[in-house]
């Protein structure tokens, strides 16, 4: 058997924490090692633990969710940040993005589809609903200096990267933009890896965010 799914909960509300606990407990494949209440703990936890997801709720006292996230995706090797909010929280969600989170989950999501969702998060695939990036991609198109600083990173690109920077804005899988681009799924991923850091994005759904900034995806 593969070792199972390890997860640090981050939350200052203990009973939030207690109910998480049950329901990923309850995953075979799934172990929280540890909980904390603030960011600064957060950071302490990943350090000790070495976890593959961190589930981290943004609005904390002491040190808040979106401090906790930078922290934690700058140490080597870092998890698999995943923020926890509600939908009226989007500016709170996209600076959490922006900051290295590699995606968001309603607090409020059912259980089952918590489980599943963590099992994706931890492939390193986005977890973001089709509503939430509507929301999130709205909110992103309204900042103008986003929007320059978009533009003139992707004037560096290749025009392949260009094409491959195109389908991640649009949600597309390594497979998908294969299929699209006629190239093999190796290929999608090298380039993929060569734009993120070439456009100092931290995952592909920063990288996905910056294309509709640039004017990429249509609105």
């Amino acid at each position: 058997m593969s070792d199972p799914i390890r997860v640090v909960v981050v939350d200052d509300e203990p009973m939030v924490c207690a109910h998480l606990r049950t329901i990923l407990g309850s995953a075979d494949d799934i172990e929280v090692v540890d909980d904390a209440q603030d960011g600064a703990a957060a950071v302490e936890c990943v350090v000790r633990h070495r976890p593959n997801v961190v589930l981290m709720d943004l609005r904390m006292p002491g040190v808040d969710g979106l401090t906790g996230i930078e922290r934690i995706c700058k140490l080597p090797d870092p998890p698999v940040v995943v923020a926890l909010t509600t939908f009226d929280a989007d500016k709170y969600v996209l600076r959490a993005l922006r900051a290295g989170a590699a995606g968001f989950l309603v607090k409020s999501t059912p259980p089952e589809d918590l489980i599943g969702l963590v099992r994706v998060a931890a492939d390193g695939h986005t977890v973001l609903s089709q509503e939430a990036k509507k929301r999130l991609l709205a909110a992103s198109a309204d900042e103008q200096n986003t929007r320059q600083r978009a533009v003139e990173l992707v004037r560096d690109l290749t025009n392949r990267e260009i094409e491959v920077l195109t389908c991640l804005g649009q949600g597309l899988s390594n497979a998908q933009i294969a299929e699209r681009l006629y190239l093999s799924e190796a290929t999608v991923k090298s380039y993929v890896s060569r734009m993120l850091v070439k456009l100092s994005c931290a995952n592909r759904l920063q990288a996905g965010l910056l294309a509709y900034d640039a004017g990429l995806v249509p609105r």
